[in-house]
Protein backbone atom coordinates (compact mmCIF):
# COMPACT_ATOMS: atom_id res chain seq x y z
CA UNK A 1 0.00 0.00 0.00
CA UNK A 2 1.55 3.30 -0.65
CA UNK A 3 2.09 5.99 1.72
CA UNK A 4 0.21 8.98 1.53
CA UNK A 5 3.05 10.86 0.42
CA UNK A 6 2.76 8.66 -2.26
CA UNK A 7 -0.86 9.27 -3.27
CA UNK A 8 -0.32 12.59 -3.50
CA UNK A 9 2.43 12.55 -6.00
CA UNK A 10 0.40 10.27 -7.99
CA UNK A 11 -2.13 12.27 -9.70
CA UNK A 12 -1.73 10.86 -13.48
CA UNK A 13 -2.82 7.64 -15.12
CA UNK A 14 0.12 6.93 -16.36
CA UNK A 15 2.13 3.52 -15.45
CA UNK A 16 4.54 2.72 -13.81
CA UNK A 17 2.12 4.47 -10.98
CA UNK A 18 5.21 5.79 -9.16
CA UNK A 19 5.93 8.45 -12.04
CA UNK A 20 6.80 11.26 -11.25
CA UNK A 21 4.75 13.87 -14.07
CA UNK A 22 4.98 17.31 -12.08
CA UNK A 23 3.83 19.39 -15.09
CA UNK A 24 0.52 17.17 -15.88
CA UNK A 25 -2.61 18.33 -16.69
CA UNK A 26 -5.42 15.94 -17.08
CA UNK A 27 -6.87 16.21 -20.98
CA UNK A 28 -10.36 17.57 -21.19
CA UNK A 29 -11.13 15.74 -24.42
CA UNK A 30 -12.60 12.22 -24.08
CA UNK A 31 -10.81 9.41 -25.33
CA UNK A 32 -13.88 9.12 -27.94
CA UNK A 33 -13.25 12.27 -29.83
CA UNK A 34 -9.62 11.71 -29.67
CA UNK A 35 -10.00 8.15 -31.53
CA UNK A 36 -12.75 9.61 -33.81
CA UNK A 37 -10.35 12.91 -35.01
CA UNK A 38 -7.78 9.92 -35.45
CA UNK A 39 -9.51 7.81 -37.66
CA UNK A 40 -11.92 10.22 -39.61
CA UNK A 41 -8.66 12.21 -40.76
CA UNK A 42 -7.06 8.64 -41.85
CA UNK A 43 -10.34 7.48 -43.19
CA UNK A 44 -10.66 11.08 -45.75
CA UNK A 45 -6.78 10.49 -46.65
CA UNK A 46 -8.01 6.55 -47.70
CA UNK A 47 -10.50 7.46 -49.07
CA UNK A 48 -9.19 10.22 -51.86
CA UNK A 49 -6.33 8.75 -52.20
CA UNK A 50 -8.76 5.53 -53.45
CA UNK A 51 -10.43 7.86 -55.62
CA UNK A 52 -7.18 9.33 -57.26
CA UNK A 53 -5.54 6.46 -57.65
CA UNK A 54 -8.40 4.49 -59.05
CA UNK A 55 -8.56 6.99 -61.90
CA UNK A 56 -7.64 5.80 -65.46
CA UNK A 57 -4.60 7.86 -66.40
CA UNK A 58 -2.04 7.45 -69.44
CA UNK A 59 -0.23 4.57 -67.81
CA UNK A 60 -3.57 2.65 -67.16
CA UNK A 61 -5.01 2.61 -63.67
CA UNK A 62 -3.98 0.47 -60.81
CA UNK A 63 -4.64 -2.40 -59.41
CA UNK A 64 -6.87 -3.07 -56.22
CA UNK A 65 -3.83 -4.26 -54.27
CA UNK A 66 -1.30 -1.54 -55.63
CA UNK A 67 -4.16 1.42 -54.57
CA UNK A 68 -4.72 -0.13 -51.22
CA UNK A 69 -0.65 -0.18 -50.82
CA UNK A 70 -0.69 3.85 -52.11
CA UNK A 71 -3.50 4.54 -49.76
CA UNK A 72 -1.33 3.15 -46.78
CA UNK A 73 1.12 5.42 -47.69
CA UNK A 74 -0.84 8.57 -47.94
CA UNK A 75 -2.01 7.44 -44.50
CA UNK A 76 1.92 7.01 -43.58
CA UNK A 77 2.16 10.24 -44.68
CA UNK A 78 -0.54 12.08 -42.19
CA UNK A 79 -0.08 10.18 -39.25
CA UNK A 80 4.47 10.26 -39.60
CA UNK A 81 4.03 14.05 -41.01
CA UNK A 82 1.62 15.65 -38.77
CA UNK A 83 0.43 13.30 -35.67
CA UNK A 84 4.33 11.97 -35.02
CA UNK A 85 5.62 15.37 -36.10
CA UNK A 86 3.70 17.15 -33.42
CA UNK A 87 5.29 15.01 -30.66
CA UNK A 88 8.91 15.38 -32.09
CA UNK A 89 8.71 19.21 -32.17
CA UNK A 90 6.04 19.83 -28.60
CA UNK A 91 8.12 16.58 -26.67
CA UNK A 92 8.62 18.04 -23.81
CA UNK A 93 5.73 20.26 -23.23
CA UNK A 94 2.63 17.74 -23.67
CA UNK A 95 2.23 16.71 -20.52
CA UNK A 96 0.52 20.08 -19.54
CA UNK A 97 -0.46 21.42 -22.66
CA UNK A 98 -4.32 20.77 -23.79
CA UNK A 99 -3.82 21.56 -27.71
CA UNK A 100 -5.32 18.61 -29.19
CA UNK A 101 -2.95 17.12 -30.81
CA UNK A 102 -0.99 16.93 -27.32
CA UNK A 103 -4.17 15.83 -25.55
CA UNK A 104 -4.35 12.79 -27.94
CA UNK A 105 -0.96 12.06 -27.23
CA UNK A 106 -1.70 12.44 -23.28
CA UNK A 107 -4.90 9.43 -24.52
CA UNK A 108 -1.88 7.01 -26.30
CA UNK A 109 0.47 7.87 -23.28
CA UNK A 110 -1.70 5.76 -21.17
CA UNK A 111 -0.58 2.63 -23.66
CA UNK A 112 2.87 3.58 -23.47
CA UNK A 113 3.60 6.17 -20.93
CA UNK A 114 6.80 7.10 -22.52
CA UNK A 115 5.83 9.98 -24.19
CA UNK A 116 4.51 11.91 -21.69
CA UNK A 117 7.60 11.37 -20.23
CA UNK A 118 9.78 12.44 -23.18
CA UNK A 119 12.05 9.23 -23.28
CA UNK A 120 15.37 9.77 -25.42
CA UNK A 121 14.40 7.03 -27.88
CA UNK A 122 11.00 7.57 -28.42
CA UNK A 123 11.70 11.32 -28.93
CA UNK A 124 14.76 10.30 -31.56
CA UNK A 125 12.75 7.56 -33.46
CA UNK A 126 9.97 9.56 -33.73
CA UNK A 127 12.04 12.62 -35.04
CA UNK A 128 13.72 10.45 -37.69
CA UNK A 129 9.88 8.89 -38.40
CA UNK A 130 8.26 12.44 -38.68
CA UNK A 131 11.12 14.11 -40.49
CA UNK A 132 11.96 11.15 -43.02
CA UNK A 133 9.59 8.78 -43.40
CA UNK A 134 6.31 11.61 -43.14
CA UNK A 135 7.79 13.33 -46.79
CA UNK A 136 8.63 10.13 -48.30
CA UNK A 137 5.31 8.78 -47.64
CA UNK A 138 3.83 11.38 -49.80
CA UNK A 139 6.33 11.34 -51.87
CA UNK A 140 5.77 7.19 -52.29
CA UNK A 141 2.09 8.24 -53.15
CA UNK A 142 2.97 10.53 -55.38
CA UNK A 143 5.62 8.10 -57.50
CA UNK A 144 3.06 5.76 -57.95
CA UNK A 145 0.34 7.92 -59.01
CA UNK A 146 2.73 8.98 -61.71
CA UNK A 147 4.69 5.32 -62.76
CA UNK A 148 7.75 6.73 -61.75
CA UNK A 149 10.45 4.68 -61.97
CA UNK A 150 11.94 4.57 -58.67
CA UNK A 151 8.88 4.41 -56.66
CA UNK A 152 9.52 0.60 -55.68
CA UNK A 153 12.96 1.99 -54.56
CA UNK A 154 10.76 4.67 -52.34
CA UNK A 155 8.56 1.12 -51.38
CA UNK A 156 11.34 -0.37 -49.95
CA UNK A 157 13.30 2.65 -48.18
CA UNK A 158 10.42 3.57 -46.28
CA UNK A 159 9.13 -0.17 -45.12
CA UNK A 160 12.46 -0.82 -43.87
CA UNK A 161 12.89 2.05 -41.96
CA UNK A 162 9.23 1.37 -40.71
CA UNK A 163 9.95 -1.87 -40.13
CA UNK A 164 13.21 -1.17 -37.89
CA UNK A 165 11.19 1.55 -35.73
CA UNK A 166 8.87 -0.61 -34.87
CA UNK A 167 11.07 -3.88 -34.37
CA UNK A 168 13.20 -1.58 -31.58
CA UNK A 169 9.93 0.53 -30.46
CA UNK A 170 8.73 -3.34 -29.16
CA UNK A 171 12.38 -4.60 -28.32
CA UNK A 172 13.22 -1.55 -26.25
CA UNK A 173 9.37 -1.62 -24.47
CA UNK A 174 10.06 -5.83 -23.97
CA UNK A 175 13.82 -5.28 -22.04
CA UNK A 176 11.65 -3.04 -19.61
CA UNK A 177 9.88 -5.05 -18.72
CA UNK A 178 6.59 -3.71 -20.30
CA UNK A 179 6.44 -1.66 -17.39
CA UNK A 180 5.10 1.80 -19.44
CA UNK A 181 1.59 0.21 -19.65
CA UNK A 182 -1.12 -1.55 -17.89
CA UNK A 183 0.15 -4.46 -18.79
CA UNK A 184 -2.99 -7.13 -19.98
CA UNK A 185 -5.49 -3.97 -20.46
CA UNK A 186 -7.75 -4.48 -23.50
CA UNK A 187 -7.54 -1.01 -24.31
CA UNK A 188 -4.27 0.32 -23.41
CA UNK A 189 -2.26 -2.50 -23.69
CA UNK A 190 -3.61 -4.34 -26.49
CA UNK A 191 -5.07 -1.79 -28.86
CA UNK A 192 -3.04 1.33 -27.87
CA UNK A 193 0.33 -0.10 -27.78
CA UNK A 194 0.33 -3.35 -29.42
CA UNK A 195 -2.45 -3.28 -32.21
CA UNK A 196 -1.75 0.28 -33.48
CA UNK A 197 2.03 -0.48 -33.32
CA UNK A 198 1.96 -4.24 -34.90
CA UNK A 199 0.38 -2.87 -38.20
CA UNK A 200 4.09 -1.37 -38.71
CA UNK A 201 5.17 -4.47 -38.86
CA UNK A 202 2.87 -6.28 -40.56
CA UNK A 203 2.17 -4.24 -43.66
CA UNK A 204 5.71 -3.22 -43.94
CA UNK A 205 6.95 -6.49 -44.04
CA UNK A 206 4.73 -7.28 -46.79
CA UNK A 207 5.70 -4.28 -49.05
CA UNK A 208 8.91 -5.54 -48.72
CA UNK A 209 8.59 -8.73 -50.29
CA UNK A 210 6.71 -6.83 -53.26
CA UNK A 211 8.79 -4.30 -53.93
CA UNK A 212 12.13 -7.28 -53.53
CA UNK A 213 9.97 -9.04 -56.05
CA UNK A 214 9.50 -5.95 -58.87
CA UNK A 215 12.95 -4.73 -58.27
CA UNK A 216 14.61 -8.32 -58.63
CA UNK A 217 11.62 -8.85 -61.93
CA UNK A 218 13.62 -5.49 -63.37
CA UNK A 219 16.95 -6.36 -62.63
CA UNK A 220 16.16 -9.74 -63.97
CA UNK A 221 14.65 -8.28 -67.21
CA UNK A 222 18.39 -5.64 -67.48
CA UNK A 223 20.76 -8.85 -67.17
CA UNK A 224 18.79 -10.55 -69.96
CA UNK A 225 18.74 -7.88 -71.60
CA UNK A 226 22.28 -6.90 -71.64
CA UNK A 227 22.90 -10.89 -72.23
CA UNK A 228 20.82 -10.59 -75.83
CA UNK A 229 22.82 -7.73 -76.69
CA UNK A 230 26.26 -9.17 -75.57
CA UNK A 231 25.05 -12.38 -77.60
CA UNK A 232 24.11 -10.56 -80.73
CA UNK A 233 27.49 -8.51 -81.21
Amino acid sequence: MMDATSTARVHHPYWPRDLLIPTYVANDRSMSEILAFLFSVSGVFLLVTWLISGRQGSTGSLGTWRRLAVCWFAVCGFIHGVIEGWFSMYYDIIPGDQSFLSQLWKEYSKGDSRYVIADNFTVCMETVTAWLWGPFSFWTVYAFLSNKPYRFVLQLIISLGQLYGAVLYFFTEHRDGYAHSELGHPIYFWFYFVFMNVLWIIIPLALILDAWRHLSAAQRHTDNTKSHKSKAQ
